[in-house]
């Protein structure tokens, strides 16, 4: 199984740290070291772990129309972008489904930074090149460039060390940076609600940088599974979990990601994908919604486990969810019909044929701690 599987740059590294390897969007991927998912968990939100999210893809698109161009498939504000910024966006259909989110970032000099998730990269980049390759360059650096994150309170001590310019970089700021040599592109965000850093580095140079972040004492390896026990507690989604192609936006609870000015009364309204549909249901309401639900007992609520109300009637479903090791507590998002998907809602979830009381909550499910300056 695993001959057919990719493997980011570290992947010698993992195998020599002991990780527990699992497929993973195409890719063998880290799921656990010796260290354990729990202890992982905590360990990022005390100190700083280190994330290998090489899966990623990472695609530079160049040209004077570059910015208006990908306008036209995002609901973001592209071309007011500052230099040195970037932006959570998400590419839509004619349906205003999603068919990925992304960051994008302005690295000045008409050239934009993309970063999509590895399981859509491909599609992504041939939608890109279908619908404005004739109108800007697009350039995937899928083999290039290797992604590392580093998650966490001591992040910023840490990469100091190396490059003592990244300490008054604020949250979504990006900029060229420095690191053992080696030109890389580093932005003040991630996903798992802390303070920390994404790294877009050389993937000959991969290797050695994670060594030498983790050479720091206050750097764990940490892997997919901690990673997603976080990003479920910082209320973050996951493509193909928590969103998908037959979800919008608005169901999605995204609208704090449309910007002002491409919604309907902005003065750059629409141009994207499925707009009509997606200011529909922003004026009218949608039939369901993704909210925050937390189990009322310790039982683990999984993805697909359906949810019902007081009567019985299933009134939706869970999409994604675990144990919080922050919380101390299982913690679940899930899609309930809108009518139940008000604050402390009452509702239970169907765990092998037991019902699992539930209580719509507010998200994230823990505090986030993004360093605003």
């Amino acid at each position: 199984m695993s001959e057919t599987l990719h493997k980011t740059p570290l992947h010698a590294l993992h195998l020599e740290l002991g990780a527990r390897m699992v497929p993973f969007a195409g890719y063998d991927m880290p799921v656990q070291y010796p260290l354990g998912v729990l202890k992982e968990h905590l360990h990022t939100r005390e100190q700083a772990g280190l994330f290998d999210v090489s899966h990623m893809g990472q695609i530079i698109l160049r040209g004077s129309d570059a910015a208006r161009a990908l306008e036209t498939l995002v609901p973001v504000d592209i071309l007011d972008l500052p230099v040195g910024m970037q932006r959570y966006a998400m590419f839509t259909n004619a349906e205003g489904g999603i068919l990925d989110d992304l960051m994008v970032a302005n690295l000045g000099d008409d050239t934009l930074f993309l970063v999509v998730n590895a399981a859509c990269k491909d599609q992504d980049l041939a939608h890109l090149r279908k619908h404005i390759g004739d109108r800007c360059e697009i350039q995937p650096l899928f083999e290039e460039r290797a992604l590392l994150a580093l998650q966490g309170p001591a992040a910023v001590k840490v990469l100091e060390r190396l490059a003592p310019e990244v300490a008054s970089m604020t949250f979504m700021q990006l900029r060229p940076v420095s690191l053992l040599g080696n030109d890389c592109f580093v932005s003040r965000s991630g996903y798992t609600g802390e303070d920390g850093y994404e790294i877009s580095v050389p993937a000959a140079a991969a290797d050695t940088l994670a060594r030498r972040l983790l050479a720091e004492p206050e750097v764990q390896p940490i892997g997919l599974g901690a990673r997603d026990s976080l990003r479920l507690e910082a209320g973050l989604c996951l493509y193909g979990h928590d969103m998908d192609t037959t979800t919008t936006p608005i169901e999605a609870s995204l609208l704090w990601a449309i910007s002002k000015v491409r919604r309907a009364d902005g003065a750059r309204a629409g141009g994207f994908p499925g707009a009509d549909t997606v200011f529909a249901q922003q004026q009218t309401g949608v039939a369901r919604k993704r909210v925050g639900l937390l189990p009322q007992e310790r039982t683990p609520v999984r993805e697909g486990a359906q949810i019902v109300d007081q009567a019985g009637k299933v009134v939706g479903e869970v999409c994604s969810g675990g144990f919080g090791p922050t919380l101390g507590a299982p913690v679940t998002m899930g899609y309930v019909d809108s009518e139940h998907a008000a604050l402390d809602t009452a509702l239970f979830a169907v765990v092998r044929g037991k019902q699992v009381a539930l209580k719509v909550s507010k998200m994230p499910f823990v505090a986030q701690r993004y360093y605003r300056g």
